[in-house]
């Protein structure tokens, strides 16, 4: 009888619900294309991200609000070297289709600042978050559980979803405008020099190791 109860006890917890069950399914779904996006045609990786990321939006946003259980962060598993291989996978496929104008998060109100986006890199900053979610979820510690869902919804909320949003928008518009993706020159030379500093895992990692003060 105890263990009975202790079952449904388990059953009736959030982190185990439905809506947090297929939001599991949708991250694992894009981190396996993800990974695998070196094998995909860019046009079709493209038609296929069309259809998956209004998914995963949708999944993330009933993901339940919680309260982190531990005072310190949540452990990272993907490193700067797999994200810049996921970068780099779907840069290469997607080629000219790629890059697409986004305003500056800092000055939305002002169309002179218009910046130059990269669909991959949004990619790899999704990958990156979802990837870690999964392996903290799959550990089975309800507590570890609860707190990657926790911060899954918050970086949702403040950053991957609007990355995700501005890409299905570039998404969109390449996919209708009749164009076909072409390779991009140079665009995998491994031997040009990289400024790492700015981009989203470098200053989640900071972040983590407390180095941003």
């Amino acid at each position: 009888m105890q263990s009975y109860f202790k079952m449904m006890s388990k059953k009736q917890d959030p982190v185990y619900s439905r809506t947090v069950v297929e939001f599991v399914a949708a991250a694992n779904e894009f981190c396996k294309y993800s990974e695998h996006a070196s094998r995909i045609n860019g046009g079709e990786l493209l038609r296929i991200l069309q259809r998956l990321l209004p998914f995963l939006y949708i999944k993330a946003s009933l993901l339940p609000s919680l309260e982190p259980v531990f005072e310190d962060g949540n452990e990272k598993f993907v490193t700067e070297a797999d994200w810049e291989k996921v970068n780099d996978d779907f840069r290469i496929q997607f080629g000219t289709a790629d890059s697409y104008p986004d305003l500056a998060e800092d000055k939305l109100n002002k169309t002179e600042n218009i910046v130059p986006a990269s669909i991959a890199e949004n990619m790899a900053d999704i990958y990156q978050d979802l990837k870690d979610f999964l392996l903290l979820y799959q550990t089975g510690t309800t507590e570890v559980m609860n707190d990657a869902i926790w911060e899954c919804r918050m970086n949702f909320e403040n950053i991957w979803g609007q990355k995700l949003v501005n890409s299905l928008r570039a998404i969109h518009r390449f996919i209708y405008s009749g164009e076909e993706a072409g390779p991009v020159e140079d665009i995998d030379d491994k031997n040009a020099e990289r400024d790492t500093s700015e981009w989203f895992i470098s200053k989640r990692q900071k972040d983590f190791r407390g180095d941003g003060e």
